[in-house]
């Protein structure tokens, strides 16, 4: 478990890290897992991504590198946020 997922999740903070061939910035809602994954639930709000496209993503955090919790603050969830995640078995935590 990686607490600062749990600590950026808590305070509503952004994201910043790598993953799959870029940088994304994020914010955060769930942290879990499934399976043998760790899973993190985050709204991309800027970056790299292979579809192109903003919004709801679910990343494995085993390949998070460069993980930054940023002074930046987010308000009320995005659309189509929803608790208890039914793509995480176990959840660490949610906003």
């Amino acid at each position: 478990m990686t607490p600062e997922i749990c600590a950026a999740i808590r305070q509503r903070r952004r994201l910043r890290f790598n993953y799959a061939g870029g940088e994304r910035l994020v914010e955060p809602y769930a942290y879990g897992a499934c399976e043998t994954h760790e899973l993190l639930r985050a709204y991309q709000i800027s970056g790299f991504s292979a579809s192109r496209q903003s919004g709801w993503k679910l990343f494995r955090v085993e390949e998070i590198a460069d993980l930054t919790v940023l002074d930046d603050v987010f308000g009320d969830p995005h659309a189509g946020y929803m608790r208890n995640d039914p793509c995480l078995e176990v959840t660490y935590c949610e906003i």
